[in-house]
């Protein structure tokens, strides 16, 4: 009885595995490609210097909101020196917050801005915010994989374009020494 069991149940985690192509095998499930984010002129770039190494990001200008309210904190060295606080493997490096502990943020908070071509994919820069949706404030999150369950929800206002490879090695309690506005775009 308990061979048939077990011989059932390894069945089962087998068929799952496959289903779900859980062994990295690309014969059942075809991948995707992504295209490689180019920065344009009218988008402002940001170059941030951590203690695991830098990265580029591009800001989107059609989430003018979320885009106003960074730049202005990257201009005025808000974010140099702060820590990442929350570190999720797969998930989220998130930043923003002078108390180090999730629970701060800057002075004033913005409302949520959703723009649906603005996807969470790996490298997406996102806003932190609490339950309630215009709270957002100075925290800021990357994504680590794509998380298409938090689209629709969070306000992703831009994308790493250099240097993902640096931010894959950030964990909780690792620094932005500085962080640097490197072109702010186009003047409107």
């Amino acid at each position: 009885m308990i061979r048939k069991f077990a011989t059932l149940f390894l069945s089962v985690l087998l068929i799952a595995g496959l289903m779900t192509n859980a062994w990295g095998d690309d014969t059942m499930v075809k991948k995707k490609k992504k295209k490689k984010l180019t920065a344009t002129s009218s988008n402002p770039i940001v170059k941030f210097e951590t203690t695991r190494g830098s990265f580029t990001a591009e800001l989107f200008s059609d989430v003018p909101l979320s885009t106003k309210n960074f730049v202005e904190l990257v201009s005025s060295g808000f974010y140099n020196g702060i820590v990442f606080h929350r570190y999720v493997p797969g998930f989220v490096i998130q930043g923003g917050d002078p108390t180090g502990t999730g629970g701060g943020g800057s002075s004033k908070t913005i409302p949520l801005e959703i723009i649906p071509a603005h996807k969470h994919v790996t490298g997406a820069l996102g806003m932190a915010r609490t339950n309630d949706p215009n709270s957002a404030s100075s925290q800021f999150y990357v994504c680590l994989g794509d998380l298409p369950s938090l689209d629709g929800n969070y306000a992703v206002f831009g994308q790493v374009t250099e240097g993902m490879d640096n931010v894959m090695k950030l964990r909780q309690g690792d620094k932005m020494t500085k962080v640097t506005l490197v072109s702010s775009g186009a003047s409107k």
